[in-house]
């Protein structure tokens, strides 16, 4: 049988409050990117899934301390979830505590066509500073490029570029790395000098703007695979379009 693939998504926010209503406005954005979604129940001991009869309130209720409960929709089978986590401001650029919020969904077409309005939709109910949806596994590629000391590689064991750790980086909005699909706050974007209509026609040809002046930013038409030389190629050449991400050049 073929492991089925999921796509990971995380997106970088400023810190969520008590009771922040920003949580529910992830949670209905997914729904909304993905006809059909419902993520209304928590996901219990031992994975198992408990019904929210009154999942607004009760999320908003539950926003605190930086994070966000797990919640799922309900299927073991098609398991979708999503949640919010604290990242100290000793790990994070600038110092600046924040919330990562992280979902997870299988990665057949549906999703894959959905992929890009899922990111916007979390990343702006978050009105995150920056993410990326990716291929689960990806992460693994990306540690390879943190650069933990100074007298360590010129780049990753493909040939990428090696990225300043989180907490080199100066500012929030500047990205910390690239995926496939790449979510950049209107604030980001500036960070890192996109969009330059002489340089950037092909990123442009399969990116959008979001209500909120951010923009979605698709690498490669088929989810990322480093194996495929010509994903490779397309990730080679956006590092070396924004040398911004991961702090390796002062914007």
């Amino acid at each position: 049988m073929t492991k089925r693939q999921v796509l990971t998504l995380i997106v970088y926010a400023p810190a969520l409050a008590a009771k922040d209503g920003r949580t529910l406005a992830v949670v209905h954005g997914m729904e909304k990117a993905l006809p059909g979604l419902r993520l209304e129940w928590e996901v219990g001991k031992g994975g198992r899934p408990i019904a929210l009869p009154r999942r607004d309130a009760w999320l908003v209720e539950r926003t605190q301390d930086g994070r966000f409960p797990l919640l799922c929709n309900g299927d073991e089978r098609y398991p979708v979830t999503v949640n919010g986590r604290g990242r100290p401001g000793l790990l994070s650029p600038g110092g600046q505590s924040l919330s990562e919020v992280h979902a997870e969904l299988p990665l057949d077409e549906p999703v894959s066509a959905a992929a890009a309005a899922l990111l916007e939709g979390v990343a702006e109910g978050a009105r995150s500073f920056w993410g990326h949806a990716s291929p689960y596994g990806y992460g693994s590629e990306v540690a390879q490029q943190f650069r933990r000391s100074a007298h360590g590689p010129e780049s990753s064991p493909r040939g990428l570029s090696m990225l300043n750790l989180p907490e080199k980086i100066p500012a929030p909005e500047i990205p910390w790395f690239l995926g496939w699909l790449n979510y950049w706050s209107a604030a980001a974007a500036q960070a890192i000098g996109f969009p330059d209509l002489a340089r950037d026609a092909e990123l442009l040809s399969r990116a959008w703007r979001t209500s909120s002046g951010g923009w979605v930013v698709q690498l490669t038409d088929a989810p990322l695979d480093l194996d495929n030389p010509a994903h490779l190629d397309a990730l080679l050449r956006a590092y070396a379009r924004f040398p911004e991400i991961g702090g390796r050049a002062t914007p």
